[in-house]
C-alpha cells in the first residue's frame, strides 16, 4: 500500500469511529473554528489556508436545502461526507487525479483544535476552481423529470418520446452548471456556453471525465445494491493546468442514491440521500405560513434530524460494505 493510500485508509477509519461516535452522543460540529487562516465557510465545508499550496477541508454536519443551511446539525454527517469521497477518490484515481495530498490533517493543527478535525477533513493540494459544476445524469428524476414533460429534453439535450419518471436514460447524459454564489442557486447552461466560459478543449475534458467517472462509479455502485440517477463532480486546475478532481466526490451530497430493490421506473424510489429532508421542508411553516424556501429556515425537529442521519449513515454501510 503506497503512504498516501496507507493515510487515506486510517482516515476513512477515523472517519467512521468519528461519525458512530457523533451520531451516538447526538453532538454535531455545526461551525468549527481553527486557529489557520479561513477561506471560506461553504454551505457544508469551512476551508483553510495551510501556507500557500494546501487547503485544510474540514466537513461540518451543517446541512442545506434550496440553497439554505440549516441552523441544526445533522451529527456525523460530516464524517461521513469524508469517509465516502475518500472511497471514491482511491477507486477512481485511475480516470483522472484528485486534490488528496496524502498528509494526515491532523498534522496541520494544534492537538487542543484536533477534535474538530479529526475523522472529517481532508488535506489538498490548493488549485484554480473551475467554475463549472459537472453534473451527469443516469437516470431521468427531479427537476430533469419536470423539464422532459415540458420539452423532451433536458438541460438542452433531446431525449426521446415515451420516457417516465425515474427511467433509466438510454445513455448517461451531461448536462453543466454555472457555480453561484452562496445562497443563489446554480444555474443549468449548455455545454456550448461552457465552451465559451473555458475553451472548447476544458470543456471537452471535462465533459468527457464526468461521464467516464459516473460510469466507472453506477458500476460499482450496483454491485453493492445502489443506483446512482445522478451525480455532480467540480475539477480544478494545478500549476501545470492538469485537470484535477476535487471538493467532494459521490456524496449523499452531490449525488441522488436509490436502493436497486426497491427501483420501479414510473415512481421515485426512496432516496439515500437528503431527499427526506427536502419532503419535510416542503410541508413545514415558520411562522404559522409555508416556508419560503429562504433564511431563516424552519427549525428541525428530533426525529427529521434523527432520520436524515439514517439516510446518510445507509448509503456509506452499502457502499462500503
Amino acid at each position: 500500500m503506497s503512504p498516501q493510500a496507507d493515510v487515506q485508509a486510517s482516515a476513512q477509519l477515523s472517519a467512521q469511529a468519528s461519525a458512530q461516535a457523533d451520531a451516538l452522543s447526538g453532538v454535531g460540529l455545526h461551525t468549527s473554528h481553527l486557529s489557520l487562516p479561513l477561506l471560506a465557510r461553504g454551505k457544508v465545508r469551512d476551508n483553510y489556508a495551510v501556507g500557500d499550496d494546501r487547503i485544510l477541508m474540514v466537513a461540518s454536519d451543517r446541512i442545506s436545502a434550496f440553497d439554505v443551511v440549516m441552523d441544526q446539525a445533522i451529527p456525523g454527517k460530516g464524517a461521513l461526507l469524508t469517509q465516502l469521497s475518500l472511497f471514491w477518490f482511491e477507486r477512481l484515481g485511475h480516470i483522472v487525479p484528485n486534490h488528496l495530498t496524502g498528509e494526515d490533517p491532523l498534522s496541520v493543527v494544534p492537538e487542543a483544535e484536533q477534535a474538530q478535525v479529526r475523522g472529517r477533513s481532508m488535506l489538498v493540494r490548493r488549485l484554480r476552481p473551475i467554475p463549472v459544476e459537472a453534473v451527469v445524469r443516469g437516470y431521468l428524476a427531479g427537476s430533469g423529470w419536470v423539464e422532459y414533460q415540458a420539452s423532451r429534453s433536458v438541460c438542452g439535450v433531446p431525449l426521446p418520446d415515451g420516457l417516465v419518471n425515474a427511467c433509466r436514460l438510454p445513455q448517461p447524459i451531461y448536462t453543466p452548471a454555472a457555480k453561484a454564489e452562496q445562497g443563489e442557486h446554480d444555474e443549468n447552461i449548455s455545454f456550448e456556453r461552457t465552451v465559451e466560459m473555458i475553451g472548447l478543449a476544458l470543456a471537452s475534458r471535462i465533459r468527457e471525465v464526468s461521464l467516464a467517472l459516473y460510469e466507472a462509479a453506477s458500476a460499482m455502485a450496483l454491485e453493492r445494491g445502489i443506483l446512482i440517477a445522478d451525480t455532480k463532480f467540480e475539477f480544478g486546475l494545478d500549476a501545470q493546468g492538469t485537470l484535477v478532481l476535487m471538493d467532494e466526490v459521490l456524496t449523499p451530497d452531490s449525488s441522488r442514491y436509490w436502493p436497486a430493490d426497491l427501483y420501479q421506473p414510473g415512481r421515485n424510489p426512496p432516496s439515500f440521500d437528503k431527499q427526506y429532508l427536502r419532503d419535510w421542508l416542503e410541508q413545514a411553516q415558520v411562522d404559522g405560513r409555508p416556508w419560503g424556501k429562504c433564511a431563516p429556515p424552519p427549525t428541525l425537529p428530533p426525529e427529521v434530524i434523527a432520520r436524515t442521519a439514517e439516510k446518510y449513515q445507509e448509503a456509506a454501510r452499502r457502499l462500503r460494505g
